[in-house]
């Protein structure tokens, strides 16, 4: 067995076995597969570019304190000791409620040429900060069920931060890709320290603290590039399925590209949502919209999901520099 298999297997062996917490999931995108990396850091340096997309999502329109998340990506390939490598780095930050959290990682895969296609392994090493805003809370005086000085509830605005570390295996093939990635794999418990006379759920010494747990979560993803034979038209089919093991969701998207310029699709998310995506692609820039209908009985309180997404691609020259000499031959 090489060695690039033993790792490979050894990646996939904990991504399989990462158990469940209870805590939040990572934030929903309905245009996945414009941010691979986001999901899996393996996906990261898959093409010849520096690839940059960032967007916004802006989730259940019409109803207070709705999600709203922010993404940035960035990835490339690059040569190190003759090996080839991906780096990357994501940044995502979301606000749902009165909780608010930022994720940062920087990612780096190794790739090696197999079974007719390339593989990657990927690893991620983060900082999750979470925060609460306990001076917002509004707890009206004729609630039967929770009191103004509950100290299970935070009365200040408090947040804290914990090292996150996500795992991933890619594979490239000309006409398809497939990954798998675990992320939180040390499922970390971020502490939020309270004022002294704002409760908490535990306490060392004179210091009190709120205590969060976030899930593992197992992502499946994978896709294709079919073209069709004599036109100008590409279908690119998509799928991802996520978990936590208490909770578990897939979704499906199926999308035409014309000329390699305008992309349009339609997609489903299990009990959740249809959507609608129109794309562009232009000189290696990028713009892609979707937009989510609820099939649940939120879409009483909500207008739908927006979701906006831009990028550019700056090409790179990974190849060698020539070594053969050549002669300056001037004519006068």
């Amino acid at each position: 067995m090489t060695r690039q298999i033993q790792i490979a297997l050894l990646l996939l062996s904990a991504l399989l076995l990462c158990p469940a917490l209870n805590a939040q999931t990572d934030p929903q995108l309905s245009q996945y597969y414009e941010v691979p990396s986001f999901y899996n850091p393996a996906a990261t340096g898959r093409t010849d570019y520096i690839r940059i997309r960032g967007g916004a999502r802006l989730q259940w329109l019409g109803i207070e304190r709705a999600p709203k998340t922010f993404v940035a990506v960035a990835d490339m390939p690059m040569k190190l000791f003759g090996k080839r490598i991906g780096l990357g780095l994501k940044v995502d930050q979301e606000t749902a409620g009165l909780y608010t959290t930022l994720d940062i990682g920087a990612q780096l895969a190794y790739k090696f040429n197999k079974l007719g296609g390339t593989w990657t392994a990927g690893i991620q090493i983060g900082y999750l900060d979470q925060g609460f805003k306990g001076s917002e809370v509004d707890i009206p005086d004729d609630d039967d069920y929770h009191e103004g000085n509950d100290e299970a509830l935070p009365q200040t605005d408090i947040h804290g931060g914990a090292m996150d570390f996500s795992a991933g295996i890619w594979y490239d093939h000309r006409l398809f890709y497939a990954g798998v990635s675990c992320s939180h794999l040390t499922a970390p418990k971020v502490r939020l320290k309270a004022d002294s006379d704002s409760g908490g759920d535990i306490t060392e010494g004179t210091e009190r603290y709120f205590e969060f747990g976030t899930s593992r979560t197992l992502y499946f993803m994978a896709g294709g590039n079919i073209p069709i034979k004599n036109t100008l038209f590409d279908i690119l089919p998509s799928v991802l399925v996520k978990s936590d093991f208490t909770f578990t969701t897939a979704e499906i998207n199926a999308r035409v590209r014309y000329n390699r310029f305008l992309t349009f699709g339609v997609g489903y998310r299990w009990k959740d949502a249809v959507t609608a995506t129109v794309a562009a692609e232009y000189k290696n820039f990028f713009i892609g919209y979707s937009y989510d209908y609820a099939t649940t009985a939120i879409a009483r309180a909500s207008s739908g999901s927006h979701e906006l997404f831009a990028g550019y691609s700056l090409k790179l020259n990974l190849g060698e520099k020539n070594k053969n000499k050549h002669k300056s031959i001037r004519y006068f």
